[in-house]
């Protein structure tokens, strides 16, 4: 397939300053950059959906740039609904620092850039005589965010979240100028940001540049977006960097597993490097027999190899086959056994009470929804059931109901 067809098929394709698709596939200057903010320690799904779409451009021969917004994040980008609280420096410097490994783990061959680079010396009248300049209060103002946060009932803006859109602009006219980049990829709710970059590029260069956005990745089950403002986040980080902000790959296959049919024809095309004729191969067989959830296996196979490697992939396939067979007996693993699960699983430290464990995981909403699943008989350490709660000593396997896992260790 030629890009654009891909990026069709995929389903790449929202707002765009470029009407015809066909034109990506014989442009002259093959760079873009796409950017993500240090709001978190880790990325997630959301994100991934549009790391996906870098990688496509890539491998149509295109030289990615991906930035992080070292100066951008210590505003935050604006809410629809209310301010951000600003982020301690240090905070935004860790997180940089997270998000930049996952960003190369997935995008090969990546020209990494941090915004804050050209903005920590720039004075204030300078950006002022430059970009303040070139836009009118009325171009600003008719943004639709602004809409929201400053009219009746809107909660109002700052002047910092309301000049977000002016930096973010101008990072598009710097990389244009230093590297001769002409396109922006973007989520589609970062659209209206980016043609702010077209703008002063025009402007001030009179050049000629581009904006491709892809959709958001919205769950067609419950409508929601897949992102950390649902508080229904996948993260793409195995382990706590330090904010809590982690999904452990077991978790991560599995929430792919569990995908309605509904989705998965969906997801697969978005998540996964597999072929068209792969995915056709897939889901018509899927199709034939939905019980055996081939659609799903592979979703959640093509979409762990991308974010944790093949040799994850391997390991929690295997793990499955170990953790839900019938036959398999939880009190005959041996340390060395668990200890080895628990790259995979989440884990909690020796010492920790068994509700605290539940809770601190997931595996129960409150304590008290805790205490009710121990009562039940729903819990067990090690295949054993427990009646109570009780400090978790040993090395061992909490395992809830049928499919939920814990290592202590």
């Amino acid at each position: 397939m030629k890009l654009s067809e891909e990026l069709i098929y995929r389903g790449f394709r929202a707002e765009s300053t470029i009407e015809n698709p066909e034109d990506l596939d014989n442009r002259e200057n093959k760079k873009f950059y796409w950017g993500a903010d240090p709001s978190a320690d880790s990325l997630t799904i959301g994100n991934l959906a549009a790391m996906m779409m870098c990688a496509c451009f890539a491998r149509h021969g295109y030289q990615p740039y991906l930035l992080v917004g070292g100066a951008t994040g210590q505003i935050g980008d604006p809410k629809e609904n209310g301010e951000r609280e600003l982020k301690p420096l240090d905070e935004v410097e860790h997180n940089k620092r997270c998000i930049k490994a996952q960003v190369e783990h997935v995008i090969n061959n990546a020209t990494l850039v941090d915004n804050y680079d050209w903005f920590r010396d720039m004075k204030y009248l300078d950006f002022l005589r430059e970009v303040g300049k070139a836009f009118s209060m009325t171009q600003l103002l008719d943004r639709q965010f602004v809409q929201n946060r400053i009219g009746e009932g809107g909660s109002g803006i700052s002047y910092a979240e309301f000049s977000y859109t002016l930096i973010q602009g101008y990072d598009f006219l710097h990389l244009y100028r230093k590297y001769g980049i002409d396109l922006q990829l973007c989520g589609a709710d970062q659209y209206g940001n980016c043609t702010s970059g077209i703008h002063l590029i025009k402007r001030l260069e009179n050049g000629v540049a581009d904006v491709w956005s892809t959709p958001l990745v919205i769950d067609p089950v419950t409508g929601r977006k897949f992102g950390k403002s649902e508080g229904n986040a996948i993260w793409l980080a195995a382990s706590d960097n330090g904010g809590g902000n982690y999904t452990s790959i077991f978790d991560f296959y599995q929430f792919w597993l569990n995908q309605p049919d509904e989705s998965v024809e969906y997801l697969i095309k978005i998540y996964t490097l597999l072929e068209k004729d792969e995915i056709e191969d897939i889901l018509k067989k899927h199709f034939e027999s939905p019980e055996k959830r081939i659609a799903q296996r592979a979703l959640a196979r093509g979409a762990t190899e991308v974010v944790h490697g093949r040799e994850a992939a391997d390991a929690i396939e295997n793990l499955i086959g170990v953790l839900f067979n019938r036959d398999t007996d939880f009190s005959e693993f041996s340390q060395d056994e668990i200890l080895e699960f628990s790259k995979y699983l989440p884990t909690e430290s020796k010492g920790v009470m068994l509700v605290d464990a539940l809770v601190n995981n997931g595996l129960a909403e409150s304590k008290k929804k805790a205490r009710e699943f121990i009562a039940q008989g729903a819990i067990t350490i090690n295949g054993v059931k427990i009646s109570e709660d009780i400090p978790v000593e040993q090395t061992a396997i909490i395992k809830k109901g049928k499919n939920k896992f814990l290592i202590v260790k």
